[in-house]
């Protein structure tokens, strides 16, 4: 242990701590911009700069190491003149347009300008407005906001995408994507996590919010909203609720209070695909069927193995994510049933995730899905719409699609996919008494492993999170090192709970709370509270095979809950 003062308060930490980790410890906030726990640490915007003892000048807390009787100083004239003039220069080749940006009043930049005094025009305005790029189905670049953090280019790194990185030096450096290209024409898998991880507007989804509002005026259109399982657990951050805060009885209010529009509850769905994906894979076992068998929920994914790995296209399941189910049962099923024209239902999912708009423009899944919004777009249309979220009654989803299974609110984790398969493949093979939790893939390790032995079959499974880690899996699979019969893969590390779509979090709160973790257990303590736990048990399931498509897999499911997928281009 190294011992050392910041500020004058005694701190101990284990040696080879930075003095970033140090004021933590100590309780002592250093401000960062380019630094991002478990995403980049790399001192390059020097707002973390401190004085301390054996030192040459400011050093910076997030790479500098502690020694031991090391005294700090986090907030000496010197250092509040450094930082000052830092978010100074940064602003005078920022464009400044905060009043309409997507960040405003949520711009991790504008609170330290604030914070600091900072005169905006003190280096004067040298910028040149630089173009748009808004042809991605799913993320849109403004670098007139870009202030060079290089955080977007990390998080697109770690997911072993590198589709944007930093471009010419000095005073001319920028961030974009090789030859100029559009986002959308790289193998952007549109994961969003570069938008999660910028501090400022130069990186946000491209919003369906202009949309769905014309829609919900359109006096031939039946509106309905559906909204996916991590999204009770998240949307409350963007009201100042607690990280972790489930607020699904507010969220259904507050949809309903847009409009006259009905809300309906894509745990359902989440069943819907565990029935046909279970029996997809208990089939593959069964009948010598390629193995092992990957998830198809994730579009981010999806697309990942379409550009990077297009000969395990076989082993993934065939099943469309729970958005696009759910979208082809409300303009077939639902619209049969209530006699609407398939034309004036317009589906609005509401998503933790980038990814699901490209995923809407796929030709092969039919175009089902009209608008898919993010959780931070739902929360803007709350707020345009004057709803006083915080005070809201809870309200219940609308029937017939309003109760689900805990096993299938659980998908916004990674291992929820698989947890929730377990729980109706082990009933199938096994009969009573298999087990109800499989606590083996919980947490948010990249990589999770477990064996089981269930009515005489051994399964053994993985599930990753985050691209990179997927790529261990992948590659263990492929060298023969490993032998798994099914693996779940979501493409955001902790899976959707942590989504591209999920509210902007501030650097100070991501780096000294475990999001994933907390976001996740609120989907657990959900599913604890569940009167139906297990997908094949959920009533509105069964009334769709009942009567619609007959048995999970029939010719009828495959034709509308069943897709293909094709190879991309690397480049």
């Amino acid at each position: 242990m190294i011992n050392l003062k910041i500020n004058g308060i005694a701190v101990s930490v284990p040696e080879g701590s930075t003095i970033l980790d140090a004021a933590k410890l100590a309780n002592v906030r250093i401000p960062t911009l380019c630094y991002l726990k478990d995403v980049q640490c790399v001192g390059s915007c020097r707002m973390c700069l401190v004085e301390a003892t054996g030192a040459r000048g400011l050093v910076t807390a997030c790479t500098y190491p502690v020694t031991e009787g090391m005294e700090v100083r986090t907030n000496t004239p010197k250092v509040r003149k450094s930082r000052k003039t830092t978010i100074e220069l940064i602003l005078s080749t920022h464009k400044k347009k905060c009043l309409s940006c997507v960040r405003s009043m949520n711009c991790e930049l504008q609170k330290l300008a604030l914070e600091y005094n900072a005169e905006e025009d003190r280096f004067g305005t040298d910028h040149d407005l630089k173009p748009i790029d808004d042809l991605s189905a799913s993320v849109v670049r403004d670098n007139s906001k870009c202030i060079m953090c290089t955080r977007c280019v990390a998080a697109c790194n770690n997911q072993t995408i590198g589709a944007i990185g930093p471009k010419n030096r000095g005073y001319a450096k920028t961030i974009g994507s090789p030859y100029d290209v559009s986002l959308a024409f790289t193998p952007c898998v549109n994961c969003g996590q570069c938008v999660v991880a910028c501090p400022v507007g130069a990186l946000y989804e491209k919003s369906a919010v202009a949309d769905v509002w014309g829609a919900i005026v359109d006096p031939e259109k039946q509106v309905v909203f559906y909204t996916a399982p991590s999204v009770r657990a998240t949307l409350g951050e963007a009201f100042s609720f607690p990280v972790g805060t489930n607020v699904e009885g507010k969220m259904v209010t507050a949809i309903k209070q847009l409009g006259d529009v009905k809300c309906f509850n894509m745990d359902i769905t989440a069943d819907l695909t565990i029935m046909e994906e279970a029996t997809e894979l208990l089939g593959r076992l069964k009948n010598g069927g390629v193995t092992p068998m990957f998830t198809s929920c994730c579009p981010g994914w999806i697309k990942f193995a379409e550009h990077y790995y297009p000969e395990l296209i076989p082993n993934i399941s065939s099943c469309k994510s729970p958005q696009e189910m759910f979208s082809a049962v409300l303009k077939t099923y639902y619209c049969e049933k209530h006699g609407i024209d398939p034309k004036n239902l317009y589906v609005v999912s509401v998503i933790p995730c980038t990814a699901k708009k490209f995923e809407v423009a796929r030709e092969e899944l039919g175009g089902y899905t009209d608008a898919a919004l993010t959780t931070r777009e739902l929360a803007k249309m709350i707020k345009e719409a004057g709803i006083d979220f915080a005070n809201l009654p809870d309200s219940e989803y609308d029937l017939p699609f309003g109760e689900a299974s805990g096993a299938g609110a659980i998908f916004g984790a990674t291992g929820g996919v698989m947890e929730a398969a377990l729980r109706t493949a082990a009933i199938k093979l096994g009969g009573k008494g298999a087990p109800l939790e499989f606590k083996e893939v919980r947490g948010t390790a990249g990589v999770k492993e477990a064996e089981y032995e269930v009515g005489g079959v051994k399964v053994k499974v993985a599930v990753a999170s985050g691209l990179n880690n997927a790529r261990k899996v992948i590659e263990s699979v492929k060298s023969g090192e490993k032998n798994y019969t099914f693996i779940e893969i979501m493409a955001c590390p902790g899976g959707c709970i942590n989504g591209g779509g999920q509210p902007y979090v501030h650097d100070e709160v991501r780096n000294n709370i475990d999001l994933k973790a907390v976001r996740a257990q609120a989907l657990y303590d959900y599913d604890k509270e569940r009167a139906v736990r297990r997908s094949h048990e959920n009533p509105a399931v069964n009334v769709l095979y009942k009567e619609y498509f007959g048995e999970p897999n029939s010719h009828k499911a495959h034709k509308l809950l069943h897709t293909t997928y094709s190879k991309r281009e690397k480049y």
